[in-house]
């Protein structure tokens, strides 16, 4: 007879939507979040036998993200992660380790009051993994689309006998930024830090190559952050391609593209301190 073995496993409360007003004589402040949490411990006898009596409900643990949010406040996506898994691992003796992941949506104050209006598709990330032997906390952001009319060029790439990509010294070079930044301990750089080092890398680098601008944004958030060891990036490239005008009798000196939303080019990379020892995840699937 066959034998088997139960694997790695997790599980929890996936896109807890909470929307929390912090309402003051200045006017409301808004926070706008997605929480995902996931357990993992001595959970084998729920996949085994049925026995859920180490099993915290999912919906306990939505109700608790509500509840901290009302009891705590929500300063940051990074401390209200962090206080979440702490408590998951701290009240339940068969939780060993927790992962909190959190999505924060930007909204802007439009009359300083009580009126706000929605950003575009970027999104403020925290991911915390806590056991018994560390915490570790991964902060990040995704969809800042940035762009870049000039100071782009790319050749001297290898050519065969299927390439037909021209060489330019002047191009337009537009991404959808996703990067996560990996703090030595609990997180101590403001957010506001290393997004304005991303942007102001890709805007102050006269790029040869996506990939040369991707190393100077990371060397930017490491030498503005000194609590941040690691910084992982995915930029994809987003193409814009001179029309051909020619056949209208018209020019194009550089004034008329179209933009290419598919297929797209994908750099990505890590860029970390020559000091750190590369550290994984505590675990994901």
């Amino acid at each position: 007879m066959p034998t088997f073995a139960l694997g790695p496993n997790q599980y929890g409360k996936a896109e807890t939507r909470i929307v929390r007003v912090a309402r003051g004589p200045g006017g409301d402040q808004l926070t706008d979040l997605n929480v995902s949490v996931s357990l993992r411990g001595d959970l084998a006898a729920s996949h085994l036998t049925g026995d859920n009596s180490a099993v915290l409900p999912t919906d306990t643990q939505k109700n608790t993200v509500y509840a901290f949010a009302r009891e705590h406040g929500i300063d940051d996506v990074e401390s209200f992660a962090t206080r979440l898994a702490r408590h998951f691992v701290a009240s339940q003796p068969s939780v060993h380790g927790a992962r909190v992941t959190v999505e924060q949506y930007p909204w802007q104050p439009v009359d300083g009051a009580h009126t706000f209006r929605r950003d575009g598709g970027e999104v403020r990330t925290a991911t915390v993994h806590h056991d018994a032997e560390r915490t570790q906390v991964v902060s990040g952001v995704s969809g800042l689309v940035l762009l870049k009319t000039t100071d782009s060029e790319f050749h001297g790439f290898v050519k065969d006998a299927y390439t037909t990509l021209p060489e330019t010294r002047d191009r337009i070079l537009a991404t959808s930024v996703n990067a996560t930044w990996r703090h030595a301990g609990a997180a101590q750089d403001p957010y506001g830090t290393a997004r304005a080092a991303l942007m102001d890398a890709f805007a102050g680098t006269y790029s040869l190559a996506l990939q040369q601008t991707l190393y100077a944004m990371g060397a930017a958030v490491l030498a503005a952050c000194p609590g941040v060891v690691e910084v992982k990036l995915s930029l994809p490239n987003r193409h814009h391609f001179l029309v051909d005008l020619a056949p209208f009798g018209l020019d194009n000196p550089n004034e008329v593209y179209y933009a290419a939303d598919r297929p797209y080019g994908l750099i990505e990379g890590t860029v970390r301190r020559d000091d750190d020892v590369a550290e994984e995840v505590v675990w994901s699937f």
